[in-house]
């Protein structure tokens, strides 16, 4: 993403550092959708404290194995890296605070399409939480199972993001297209 960034754009922010430079917000590898990035470093310690304050907005949409019990939720457990595989987040009393809250949109037979708000932005904070009610996200290789229905893809997408505009503070309000679904 930074090369194809650098490559149309005569400048970036540097506070991201070589690796990141203009990114504000991460998404997962296999998650699809909407990414923030700033082109100069005023706009992005703005942003970044926008995000640090939780006056940004990120909706999800996600596709979790099972059927809901109810419409809508409130996820609020603790992640830290696992103590067990390095590799993953797990819900731990000793982590950093986490909280997300899900909307049922639609009810299949095995799977539910949600739409997931994050107050934070834990490293893997959906899939976790999603997995630890016992809703792993579908095409999840990681916090999902053996017994999951297949898909060809990882079923999270960065769906819409609203933010406050640097310069004019005006409220920008974005939405990507969700490849999964109808919507």
């Amino acid at each position: 993403l930074v090369n194809a960034l650098l490559y149309h754009l005569d400048s970036l922010s540097g506070i991201g550092g070589e690796m990141r430079p203009g990114i504000v917000h991460r998404l997962d590898k296999d998650t699809s959708g909407l990414m923030l990035v700033a082109k100069n470093d005023g706009a992005h310690a703005f942003l970044s404290q926008e995000l640090a304050d939780r006056h940004m907005e990120k909706h999800y949409r996600a596709v979790v194995f099972g059927k809901m019990k109810e419409e809508s939720g409130v996820i609020e457990a603790p992640i830290a890296r696992s103590k067990t595989d390095r590799k993953k987040m797990a819900i731990d009393k000793d982590g950093r605070y986490a909280l997300t809250e899900w909307k049922l949109l639609r009810q299949m037979p095995d799977r539910a399409l949600l739409d997931v708000h994050i107050i934070t932005g834990r490293t893997h904070q959906i899939r976790v939480h999603m997995q630890s009610i016992g809703h792993p996200v579908l095409g999840d290789v990681i916090y999902g199972h053996k017994h999951l229905p297949k898909v060809d893809r990882l079923l999270l997408h960065a769906y819409t993001l609203s933010f406050t505009h640097p310069v004019t503070k005006e409220r920008m309000h974005f939405k990507a297209k969700c490849p999964f679904s109808e919507e």
